[in-house]
């Protein structure tokens, strides 16, 4: 199944669940320095932690900054050069710690590698997406 199909119906699911509540901030924070408004789309941060979790299914082991680089985007600086700006943090690191609630997400040390995979039943949410 192509990603983005994949991820709307995962955003689907995560809307049931209760740990996934958007957070009042959200709504006023930019999602990285690159931007220049807030997200205007209402499943904005469902969308954004399906994807998430998508990519801890795929990568098998997550961490914040390595999220904050796969997010981020040029920042337009006029006549300079555009330049490459990581993601917010804060956005990632509060959905990595609502997948966590809702036990999808561990914290883990597999020898050099720090992060977040996905448990058991993180698994078979990933997979029973159709």
């Amino acid at each position: 199944m192509p990603a983005d199909e994949y991820n709307k119906k995962l955003a689907e699911t995560l809307k049931g669940m209760d740990e996934f509540k958007q957070p009042e901030w959200s709504f006023f924070v930019k999602s990285g320095t690159s931007k220049k408004r807030p997200p205007q789309d209402s499943d904005f941060w469902h969308k954004r932690a399906a994807s998430i979790l998508r990519q801890a299914y795929v990568r098998k082991i997550v961490g914040v900054n390595r999220l904050k680089t796969r997010y981020g985007s040029k920042k337009n600086r006029g006549f300079k050069p555009e330049k490459f700006r990581k993601s917010s943090g804060k956005i990632i690191r509060t959905i990595l710690q609502q997948a966590e609630a809702a036990g999808l997400l561990e914290k883990t040390t597999d020898g050099k590698r720090y992060g977040r995979k996905l448990t058991k039943n993180g698994i078979e949410l990933m997979e029973g997406v159709k």
